[in-house]
C-alpha cells in the first residue's frame, strides 16, 4: 500500500475512509507470547464481550493481535480515534471494518449516513445488525481498539445496542484504558463477559526476563531484574523505558537503582533518558512528528523541513524504519509498514516535550505544514482539523468550504461544527461567512432556532461592510439558508424572495449554494402553482447536482419532477420518477425516501391497487419522524384515511384522520388544514351527515368538497356554480390534475341535474383522457351515481370506442368488487404501445414475480423478505431480468416490462 492509497472510498460516502484504522496491527518480531491471556481469551469466546481494561502501555492492543494472530477466526479490526465520537463517523467505519468478515455489507446504510440529518443510530444499527445475521456464515471477532477515546453518549449508547444484540456468531472485543460506560454488570451477571485486568497484564518476572533478554538485548542479574520488575511493577511499557535508557550505560544496575530511589515518577524520568539518548536527528524527528495521529515518510519530511534544513538527509520512511528497529514505541498500522503511529502514551511524552522545547508557534507551523499535505493528498477532513489545530481561523474556513462542495454537506456536520463552536464572537464578526457558515451547518444539524440567530448576527455584521464580490455571495448564502428554513413551513412568499435574493448576490461559481437555491425557487413555484416553472427549476437543479455530486438535491428535484408529473395526470412517469427515487436511495433508504413512498402511495391508490397504497403509505410513516420539522406523517395519515375509506372502513379512517388533526395542531402544521377539512368532508358524507360538512366549509369559497355537499344535499344547481368557477381557474391556471377531477365532478353534477346527455358527452371525454394513465378512484371515489352514468354511456349513442367500452366495463365490474390488488391500469397502459418486440428467451414465472415487486418500488431487501429468499438471490434474479430485458436499471426494466405487456 502506498502513501496515496492510504484511504478508499466506501462508494456512497462522500468523504474517505483511512484504511490504516482497519488493520489489525502486526505482532513484533521477537515479542513475548502470553499465551496464559490468549488461553484465557480463547475459553471466553462464547460470550458476547472480551473486555481488556488498562492504564497505558500495558499491552492491550498487542494482546488482541496476538490472539488473532494465533486463532483461526474471522477478524474485523478498528482503532478508534477522538474522531470517532461524530455517530456519522463511527458507523461509517463500523461497517467499514465489519466489511473484512461481510463484504459488501452496509451499502444502503452508508447512503443514509451522507444525509445532513441521518435516522437514528438505533435505526441504522438495526439494519446492519439484520445484514450480519443474514451473511456471517462462520464464527468471528471485531476488535474495538482505544474504545476510552468515546466520550460521546451517542455512540456509547450505540455500542450498548449492539452489544444487546450481537448475532451469534459475532463476538466484540473491546481495549480500553478505562472501564466504559456499557452495561457490564447485566453482561456479567449473564456470563457474557470476559474479562482482563490490569492484573492480568503485568509481566510476570519470567516474561519480564524474556522480553529484556529477547526484545530488548539486555542482560540483567536476578537482582537487577527482580527490582527493575518489582519498581515497574510488571508494566510493559515502563520496562521498555528501561531498557531504552540502559543502553548506552556503563552500568545497568546501578541506573535500575537510581531511578528506583530518585524518581517517583518513572515515567517522565524514563522517557527523559531514552530522548536523551538520540541523536539530534532522531530527537528533532520524533518531535516535530508527534504532531501526527498517523505518519508515512514523505508527511514527515514534510514536518521536518526548516528554512535552515530544507533538506533533513534521512528519507522519512528510512527513519520509521529504524525507529521501529530500536523499539522507540512505534506501532506499524499496515502490512507493508508504511504507515505508522507512536504509541499513545509515548506521543503524549513526546507531545508535551515539544510544547516545552519549540513553543504553541512552532507547533501551530508544523500542523500547518501537516493540513497542506494532506490537503495535496485529497484528505480534506484531516487538513481542515490540522489547520484548526494551528489556529489559522482563515485556512480552516476555507478547508471547510470545501471549494465548492463544503465539507459539511459531505458527512462532516460535527467537526465543523466543534470548531464554530470553538471560536470566539470577535473571530466570527470579522469573518460574517463564518456565522453563515454556522447557521448552515446547524441547519443540517435541525438546529434551526440556533440557525436563526447566527443568521441574524451576519447580517448585523454585514450591515455596515462594503459590499465587494466576496461579501455579496455571502449575503446570498444567507438568504438561500433563509429559503430553505422557509420551505419546512412551506411559506412560498418568503422561499420566492429569499431565493431570489441569494441568486442576485451568490457568486457564479458557488454551485452547490446556487443549485440548492434554484430548487427553494422551483419549490416556491410548485407552492404557488406555477408548474410549468417548477418543472423547469427542478429540471436545472437535477442536471448541475448530478454534475457535482449534490446528491441530496438530486433526489429532491426527482421528487419536484416525480410531484409535477403527477400533478399534471402524468401517473407512470411520476411513479418512474419515485422509483428512481428509491433506487437512488438506497436500502435501508436515506430518509427522504418518505416522500417517494407517499407520491407512489397515491398513484397505486388512484389504479385502486390499495393493498401497494396501503404497502407505501406505511414504508413513509415508518420514515417520516426520521425527517425532523416536517408534516410528511400528517399527509401519510390523510392518504392512509383514504384507502380506508375506500375499503369501506369509516371507522378506521375516522380514527386516523384524528390522528392526523392533533398531530397538526400540536406542531401548528397550517400547511395541512386544506387536506384534513377535505377528509372530514368526505367522512362526514360516508356518514350521511351532510349538515355538519356544510358547516365546515365557507360558502363563499368554491371548493370542490362544497360541490360534493352541495350534490349530497341534491342541489344540483349550486354545485354547478361552483364546479363552473372552479374549472374556469384550473383552466385559466393550466392545472390538468385539478381540471381533469372537476370535470369528472362536473359530469356527475350534470347528470344529477337532468343533463343526461351532457353528462354522457362529458364522461366520454373524461375517461378517454384518463384512461390511458390508469385513472380508477376518480371515478369510483363518486359513488352509485358515477355508476348509473356509467352505465347510460355504455349503452348510448355517444359510445364510438371499444377501448372506452372495456374501459367502463372494468370499472363497472370494480365498483361492485371489494377493492384488492388490480393491474388493468398498467395493462391498458402496455396495451396501447405499438411496437411490442418479442425477448429472446421468456422469463420464468419467479422472475416475472421479482419483475412485478420491483414494479411496485420495492426494495431488494424488501423482494428478499416478500419472497423469503436470500438477498444475494435477488440480485441474481435482477442481474437475469436485466439481461433479458435488456437493460441497466430498474426504471428502465419496468418501463420495458410495460411495453412488452408484462407488466
Amino acid at each position: 500500500m502506498t502513501e496515496k492509497t492510504c484511504r478508499y472510498y466506501t462508494g456512497y460516502m462522500n468523504m474517505p475512509i483511512l484504511s490504516t484504522k482497519l488493520y489489525t496491527p502486526p505482532l513484533r518480531p521477537g515479542y513475548v507470547p502470553r499465551t496464559r491471556l490468549t488461553e484465557l481469551l480463547s475459553k471466553g469466546y462464547h460470550r458476547r464481550l472480551t473486555l481488556i481494561c488498562a492504564p497505558a502501555g500495558y499491552g492491550k492492543t498487542t494482546l488482541a493481535s496476538e490472539w488473532l494472530a494465533g486463532s483461526s477466526l474471522k477478524s474485523a479490526w478498528l482503532s478508534l480515534d477522538e474522531g470517532d465520537n461524530e455517530p456519522a463517523r463511527f458507523l461509517a467505519y463500523l461497517i467499514a471494518a465489519l466489511r473484512s468478515v461481510a463484504p459488501g455489507l452496509g451499502e444502503g446504510v452508508l447512503a443514509v449516513l451522507q444525509a445532513p440529518q441521518s435516522p437514528p443510530v438505533e435505526w441504522i444499527l438495526t439494519q446492519i445488525l439484520n445484514e450480519l445475521d443474514d451473511t456471517l456464515s462462520e464464527q468471528c471477532v471485531l476488535v474495538m481498539d482505544d474504545f476510552h477515546v468515546i466520550d460521546s453518549p451517542h455512540v456509547l449508547g450505540a455500542v450498548g445496542f449492539l452489544l444487546e444484540r450481537l448475532p451469534p456468531r459475532l463476538h466484540l472485543v473491546i481495549t480500553t484504558r478505562t472501564e466504559p460506560e456499557l452495561p457490564l454488570s447485566r453482561l456479567r451477571a449473564g456470563d457474557q463477559l470476559t474479562e482482563v485486568r490490569t492484573a492480568d497484564l503485568r509481566f510476570l518476572p519470567a516474561e519480564a526476563l524474556e522480553f529484556m533478554s529477547r526484545v530488548m538485548g539486555l542482560k540483567l542479574e536476578r537482582d537487577g531484574m527482580e527490582l527493575l520488575e518489582a519498581r515497574t511493577e510488571g508494566w510493559i511499557a515502563g520496562l521498555q523505558l528501561a531498557a531504552l535508557s540502559m543502553k548506552g550505560q556503563q552500568n545497568p544496575p546501578q541506573m535500575v537503582q537510581s531511578f528506583n530511589e530518585r524518581h517517583p515518577f518513572v515515567l517522565d524520568y524514563l522517557a527523559e533518558e531514552v530522548l536523551r539518548q538520540q541523536s539530534h536527528s532522531v530527537r528533532t524527528f520524533l518531535l516535530r512528528t508527534s504532531i501526527l495521529d498517523r505518519m508515512c515518510g514523505s508527511l514527515c519530511e514534510v514536518l521536518l523541513q526548516t528554512e535552515e534544513e530544507p533538506a533533513f538527509g534521512v528519507s522519512g520512511q528510512a527513519m520509521l524504519e529504524q525507529l521501529e528497529r530500536s523499539n522507540l514505541f512505534i506501532v506499524p498500522l499496515d502490512a507493508e509498514r508504511r504507515w505508522f503511529r507512536y504509541h499513545h502514551l509515548f506521543a503524549s511524552l513526546l507531545r508535551q516535550r515539544l510544547q516545552a522545547e519549540e513553543g504553541e508557534k512552532r507547533e501551530a507551523v508544523l500542523h500547518m505544514r501537516a493540513s497542506q499535505w494532506y490537503e495535496e493528498h485529497g484528505l480534506e477532513l484531516e487538513a481542515f482539523q490540522h489547520a484548526t489545530e494551528a489556529g489559522d481561523v482563515n485556512r480552516a474556513a476555507g478547508l471547510a468550504e470545501g471549494g465548492g462542495m463544503p465539507l459539511f454537506f459531505r458527512g462532516a456536520v460535527a467537526p465543523v461544527l466543534a470548531w464554530l463552536d470553538s471560536l470566539p464572537k470577535q473571530n466570527l464578526d470579522a469573518r460574517p461567512s463564518l456565522w453563515v457558515m454556522y447557521a448552515s451547518v446547524q441547519l443540517l444539524a435541525g438546529q434551526l432556532d440556533a440557525a436563526v440567530h447566527h443568521l441574524e448576527a451576519a447580517e448585523k455584521v454585514l450591515q455596515n461592510m462594503p459590499h465587494d464580490e466576496e461579501i455579496s455571495d455571502v449575503i446570498g448564502h444567507a438568504a438561500s439558508i433563509r429559503a430553505t428554513l422557509a420551505v419546512s413551513r412551506h411559506d412560498a412568499e418568503t422561499i420566492m424572495s429569499e431565493s431570489r435574493r441569494a441568486l442576485d448576490h451568490l457568486h457564479p461559481d458557488n454551485r452547490a449554494v446556487r443549485t440548492a437555491t434554484t430548487w427553494t425557487l422551483g419549490y416556491a413555484h410548485q407552492l404557488r402553482g406555477d408548474r410549468v416553472a417548477a418543472g423547469k427549476a427542478y429540471s436545472e437543479t437535477l442536471e448541475v447536482s448530478q454534475s457535482i455530486g449534490h446528491k441530496m438535491i438530486t433526489l429532491l428535484s426527482m421528487l419536484g419532477l416525480g410531484s409535477i408529473c403527477q400533478s399534471d395526470n402524468q401517473l407512470h412517469a411520476a411513479a418512474d420518477w419515485y422509483r428512481r427515487v428509491l433506487e437512488l436511495a438506497g436500502v435501508p433508504p436515506l430518509p427522504v425516501a418518505c416522500e417517494a413512498h407517499l407520491g407512489l402511495a397515491g398513484i397505486y391508490y388512484e389504479w385502486n391497487d390499495l393493498a401497494a397504497a396501503e404497502r407505501h403509505t406505511a414504508e413513509s410513516i415508518r420514515l417520516a419522524p426520521l425527517l425532523q420539522h416536517s408534516d410528511r406523517i400528517v399527509a401519510c395519515k390523510l392518504l392512509l384515511a383514504r384507502v380506508r375509506l375506500a375499503q369501506n372502513d369509516v371507522e378506521g379512517a375516522t380514527a386516523l384522520w384524528t390522528l392526523a388533526q392533533q398531530h397538526a395542531r400540536d406542531h401548528q402544521f397550517t400547511y395541512q388544514m386544506q387536506g384534513l377539512a377535505v377528509v372530514r368532508t368526505s367522512l362526514l358524507l360516508r356518514q350521511h351527515q351532510h349538515a355538519h360538512a356544510a358547516q365546515l366549509l365557507n360558502p363563499q369559497e368554491p371548493s370542490v368538497s362544497l360541490a360534493r355537499v352541495y350534490l349530497a344535499h341534491g342541489d344540483a344547481t349550486h354545485a354547478l356554480r361552483i364546479l363552473a368557477v372552479l374549472r374556469g381557474e384550473a383552466e385559466e391556471r393550466n392545472w390538468a390534475g385539478e381540471r381533469l377531477q372537476i370535470r369528472t365532478i362536473h359530469a356527475v353534477a350534470l347528470y344529477a341535474h337532468g343533463s343526461r346527455e351532457e353528462a354522457v358527452g362529458l364522461v366520454l371525454d373524461v375517461l378517454a383522457e384518463a384512461e390511458g394513465e390508469g385513472f380508477t378512484r376518480l371515478f369510483l371515489d363518486e359513488g352509485s351515481i358515477m355508476e348509473q352514468l356509467l352505465r347510460e354511456a355504455m349503452t348510448s349513442g355517444q359510445m364510438h370506442s371499444r377501448q372506452l367500452q372495456s374501459c367502463i366495463g372494468n370499472l363497472l365490474v370494480q365498483f361492485n368488487t371489494p377493492a384488492q390488488h388490480v393491474q388493468a391500469p398498467q395493462e391498458r397502459y402496455a396495451a396501447r404501445t405499438s411496437v411490442r418486440p418479442p425477448l429472446v428467451e421468456a422469463l420464468s414465472s419467479r422472475e416475472l414475480e421479482v419483475l412485478r415487486l420491483i414494479a411496485e418500488g420495492l426494495s431488494n431487501n424488501e423482494i428478499a423478505s416478500r419472497l423469503f429468499l436470500a438477498l444475494s438471490t435477488v440480485k441474481g434474479y435482477n442481474r437475469i431480468l436485466f439481461d433479458k430485458l435488456q437493460v441497466s436499471r430498474r426504471t428502465e426494466a419496468v418501463a420495458r416490462a410495460r411495453e412488452l405487456g408484462l407488466l
